[in-house]
């Protein structure tokens, strides 16, 4: 018994040993992910767009900060002028900078530097600012041929497919837009390329990112349209907005300066986790007693004893035998939807058999109500004859 559990054990560790080399040996697939990070090698990355960088432009600065952050810094109100002049590039799948970083990227544009975004998408304060406007087309596309409008960069036009976005310029201010690219797709031409002019600086826009990763800079000659597409730039500084930050995007959240430094960020991290620990067992030790509440009596009976004892003492009958017509009237009305205005033969038939009672002793109970409504003075007699009337036609006797 014993030697047929170890050889069980042994097939099943066998097995797992298999399993596992097969899995490890297996090639790992093809990561599609687009990241348009300048560390990753994955095909929708940007180490190898990061690294040409360096060749092309004569200096490259990663931010690893938020526009606001940076640009800021660089701003003297003393002088009113930014310290260091350049170009920031951004290349994105989608633009995911938060406002208060995209109104310091346009002031520091204004002050006489550039600005390099490609991206599929631009918020609605840049589309203001600039004046321009744009949209996916209407039919679905996989493949486009992406071009720029100089006639000596007219060869390093490219094919696109992988990651390609059917998307382009439809509205452009003429007087401060020149149109730098096109993109074709479905037999349309449309731009998706142009400089916009803004105070003493220019923004570039590009609506293919996907031109600048690493599976089009590597594949055929496809680079040659990003190194074209940069040759436009100034041959000055590049400020590359890094995907790798460090306090990441303000936002518009009242937190914001505490969430870009580092420190602040942490400590806020390990007090909400302290307090929640000291809620857990805090409410397994202690809790409140419990306080006995007693239910409420019913002291509807002793009201009606106590009332009953005031009019008897009182022998104000006449004040009870109204009382007591009022109230069957009243119920009459909202149990029966019977109108009351007339008490006659009639509507004694209608009570009957709305009620299921006898219409000889219903035709009494209301002559009898006539009666005592018409009588200037009721007795007791008339009292407990008008209640036993009552009682014995709720209860159909």
């Amino acid at each position: 018994m014993k030697g047929s559990i170890r050889i069980y054990i042994g097939i099943l560790v066998l097995l797992i040993i298999g399993a596992s080399y097969l899995e490890l040996s297996r090639p790992k697939p093809v990561d599609w992910q687009q990241t348009y990070n300048e560390r990753h090698t994955k095909p929708y990355g940007l180490k190898v767009f990061r690294e040409q960088l360096e060749t092309l432009c004569d200096t490259v600065k990663n931010i690893d900060v938020s526009p606001y952050e940076y640009l800021s810094s660089l701003y003297n109100y003393y002088d009113d002028a930014y310290s260091e002049k350049g170009t920031f590039l951004m290349v994105n799948a989608y633009y995911d900078r938060d406002e208060v970083s995209t109104q310091e990227l346009l002031d520091y544009v204004s002050y006489g530097n550039n600005a390099f975004l490609s991206s599929a998408t631009f918020p609605e304060v840049l589309q203001d600012s600039l004046n321009f406007s744009y949209r996916y087309g209407l039919t679905y596309a996989t493949e486009g041929t992406l071009s720029l409008s100089s006639p000596s960069l007219a060869k390093d036009s490219i094919s696109l497919q992988k990651g390609f976005e059917n998307v382009f310029f439809t509205e452009l201010d003429p007087a401060s837009t020149t149109v730098l690219g096109y993109v074709e797709a479905n037999g349309e031409t449309h731009v998706n390329f142009a400089k916009v002019k803004y105070g003493d600086g220019a923004f570039y826009l590009h609506l293919q990112p996907a031109a600048f990763t690493n599976y089009h800079v590597l594949k055929d000659e496809h680079y040659r349209y990003a190194e074209a597409t940069l040759s436009y730039l100034p041959k000055e500084r590049v400020l590359f907005d890094s995907r790798n930050k460090i306090g990441g995007n303000l936002g518009n959240s009242p937190l914001r300066y505490l969430f870009s430094q580092p420190a602040l960020a942490w400590a806020w991290r390990l007090g909400l986790v302290t307090l929640l620990l000291f809620f857990i067992f805090n409410a397994k030790r202690r809790q409140r007693i419990i306080k006995v509440i007693e239910p409420l009596q019913n002291t509807t009976v002793a009201f009606i004893k106590t009332i009953g004892n005031l009019y008897f003492q009182t022998q104000d009958h006449n004040n009870l035998v109204q009382k007591k017509v009022t109230y069957f009237l009243e119920r009459v009305r909202n149990d029966l939807y019977l109108d009351t205005a007339t008490l006659d033969e009639k509507f004694a038939k209608k009570l009957s058999k709305k009620w299921g009672y006898a219409e000889e002793k219903t035709q009494k109970l209301v002559k009898l109500i006539r009666y005592v409504q018409n009588k200037r003075t009721n007795t007791e007699g008339d009292l407990i004859n008008l209640n036993k009337a009552i009682e014995a036609f709720y209860l159909k006797q």
